[in-house]
């Protein structure tokens, strides 16, 4: 994956408000963005993984902690999901 490199000027302060040492910043600062992305639906755990140079699995156990819902859908529309997913199912095997 071809990087960007960004200089970015923040208060010193942030660090102590995210809870990490200057080193860990971009790590940090990562995580934020992958996190952020996936919960706007603009990328998938799968991707977020890959972001941040970690397992799927990983990426799904940091949406946890951060208590990012992984399902983000109803239970209604996870029903109708099953529902058409089913019929489809049945459709292909006739």
């Amino acid at each position: 994956m071809e990087e960007l490199t960004v200089r970015l000027n923040l208060p010193r302060d942030l660090l102590g408000v995210l809870d990490v040492s200057e080193t860990g910043l971009e790590k940090r600062i990562r995580e934020l963005i992958a996190i952020e992305l996936f919960r706007e639906g603009r990328i998938y755990s799968g991707k977020g993984g890959e972001l941040l140079g970690v397992s799927k699995w990983d990426f799904i156990q940091l949406l946890s902690r951060y208590k990012v819902p992984y399902f983000n859908q109803t239970p209604e529309n996870l029903v109708a999901e099953v529902n058409l997913l089913e019929t489809l199912l049945n459709t292909t095997e006739q």
